[in-house]
């Protein structure tokens, strides 16, 4: 049995930069689980559907395998054998998985590759549901999150680096709807575990959000 951590939090709250730290300080792996679903959501829009066609996602889930590999200590992505890594952080593709995480299908068709993972590894485990609904028997336990304002000059700046053209307030607009999305779904709304350690990482540095978590880790 591994000793896991979870982290949970909304889109935007640094959460996989602050997990790869604290896995890299303790000598674990990194699972980033919102990456299996945006490798799902590569597969949707590879097969022409929008997020509109809920019903299709769901029939059609069963036909991608995603799996987790790791070259170098870096996690990388698969689709159905194919690395897909590079195509992860594209708009598009954020909207879907946003859109398809809700579906049941497709939550209950990676939550076994998520479990099996932090059952035979320490691992530091990052999304929305990991305290609650994936590994709600975890040691350590933290919500991450930080103001809309804070999450939307974060992706503003992030994506003006890579000359990519966007307007500060469709960012954040964006990300209040994914908040009211993941926090209203269905099946594992994101909210804060009763156990989990609170982090508001607004007017934190990434050392001080990683130090503070350090604290809480056995």
């Amino acid at each position: 049995m591994g000793y896991n951590i979870a982290i949970d939090g909304p889109a935007g709250a640094g959460k996989s930069t602050i997990a790869k730290k604290v896995a890299k300080e303790l000598g674990y792996i990194y699972v980033d689980t919102g990456a299996l679903y945006r490798g799902m959501a590569v597969y949707f829009l590879e097969n022409g559907v929008s997020t509109e066609q809920i019903d299709k996602i769901g029939l059609m889930c069963k036909d991608a395998v995603v799996t987790l590999g790791y070259e170098e200590g870096v996690q990388q992505v698969y689709l159905n054998g194919e690395n897909i890594s590079g195509k992860l952080r594209e708009e598009e593709v954020g909207k879907m998985a946003s859109v398809s995480s809700a579906i049941k299908e497709v939550r209950m068709q990676l939550l076994e590759l998520q479990r099996d993972l932090a059952l035979k590894e320490n691992v530091v485990m990052d999304g929305r549901d990991i305290g609650t609904n994936v590994l709600p028997n975890a040691e350590t336990k933290i919500y991450l999150t930080a103001s809309v304002e804070t999450r939307a000059k974060r992706r503003f700046l992030e994506l003006q680096e890579k000359g990519i053209p966007c307007v500060l307030e469709k960012i954040a607009k964006d990300i209040e709807d994914r908040d009211y999305r993941d926090m209203n779904r269905e099946v594992a709304p994101l909210k804060q575990a009763k156990d989990a350690v609170y982090i508001d990482s607004s007017e934190m540095s990434i050392d001080e959000v990683v130090a503070e978590i350090l604290k809480h880790c056995k």
